[in-house]
């Protein structure tokens, strides 16, 4: 049996911080998407949801440095859990997505994104 993990989403860049490890860069960042829909009384209603990415430099990123806030991005990578303990000893786990595209959109009117 194969199993696939992949995640593809579009959406605005929030906070970005970027860092170097290993001689390495790596960009953590948050991205917003937006889910439109309408209820069956016909009222429109937005779905947001926040994603965090992680981003290493390589062949296939573009320059990571230039992730700002409110770029709208594409990311294309998988999603993995993580753990961690919090300072009064409590087991916590989180979700993040492991870029492994991340393409900038355009913003421009007439263009989709």
């Amino acid at each position: 049996m194969e199993y696939l993990n992949k995640i593809e989403l579009k959406g605005r860049v929030g906070t970005v911080r970027t860092n170097e490890y290993n001689g390495s860069k790596v960009a953590n960042f948050s991205l917003v998407s937006e889910y439109l829909y309408k209820t069956r009384e016909g009222v429109a209603v937005s779905e947001t949801t926040w994603f965090n990415v992680v981003a290493w430099s390589n062949k296939e990123m573009p320059d990571i440095d230039r992730i700002t806030k409110g770029m709208p991005v594409y990311v294309s990578g998988r999603m993995r859990q993580a753990n961690y303990t919090t300072a009064e000893g409590t087991e916590k786990q989180y979700y993040e997505i492991l870029a492994g595209k991340v393409r900038f959109l355009t913003d421009e009117p007439g263009e989709p994104f």
